[in-house]
């Protein structure tokens, strides 16, 4: 790690350890499988953007980097299982005793959903929750798709369907799509539909409640 020598960050690494794993960080002792870090690098694209403290254990316990690899398996987690490819920024940091954390950084990606080909050829995208990597449902990616189309409409008549959607989303818990259904007399087809389309419109997003994905209001003002 020669590249590391010029960058002394005790104290800053130290700061961020101390902050645990959260919703735009994740510890990593090393990185001996790409594709599961893409999974991370996924999470944290479809959010918020995020970073990875390589070389630090799950306890906090710096355990430091040994060598160029773990970089090599950021870098191609990112530029390989990642679809599309994503740009990560990568700093190495000297600690007290010799040891080189890696901070490796990435954006929010601006067009979602950001997928992992996996090892069986299918594509599956995943989304930050508090420290965890969960799988985005299907209907997560359909908005997403919908709402990065630049050919989409950008209005859709909000009639009494739109409005049972809303009333339930604005709930505390959100609403799940069965219960749009129910509300607004829809096929499941046309519920989702009518959600992807609101969604687009930036009147619905989604939040894991209850160990899934619901349907809510974003905040006043946001």
């Amino acid at each position: 790690m020669k590249d590391a020598r010029g960058i002394k960050g005790t104290y800053y690494i130290a700061s961020l350890i101390e902050e645990g794993e959260h919703e735009r960080q994740d510890f990593k002792f090393a990185v001996p499988d790409a594709r599961k870090i893409a999974h991370s690098l996924s999470a944290f694209a479809n959010h918020s953007g995020g970073r990875l403290l390589i070389g630090v254990k799950d306890n906090g316990a710096i355990a430091g980097v040994r060598n160029d690899e773990d970089i090599y398996m950021v870098e191609m987690a990112a530029e390989i299982h990642c679809v599309p490819p994503q740009k990560v920024r990568i700093t190495p940091f000297r600690v007290d005793g010799g040891l080189v954390v890696v901070r490796a950084e990435i954006d929010p990606s601006p067009v979602r959903p950001v997928e992992v080909r996996e090892a069986d050829g299918k594509l599956k995208a995943y989304y930050r929750v508090a420290d965890e990597n969960i799988a985005a449902s299907p209907l997560m990616v359909k908005a997403w798709r919908r709402a990065s189309d630049p050919a989409r409409e950008s209005m859709v008549r909000l009639d009494d369907a739109g409005r049972a959607l809303l009333t339930l989303a604005s709930r505390d818990g959100g609403a799940d799509i069965e219960e749009v259904m129910l509300a607004a007399h829809l096929s499941r087809q046309g519920a989702e539909e009518l959600a992807v389309s609101l969604y687009a419109m930036e009147l619905v997003e989604f939040a894991y409640i209850g160990g899934r994905f619901k349907l809510t209001c974003p905040p006043v003002g946001s």
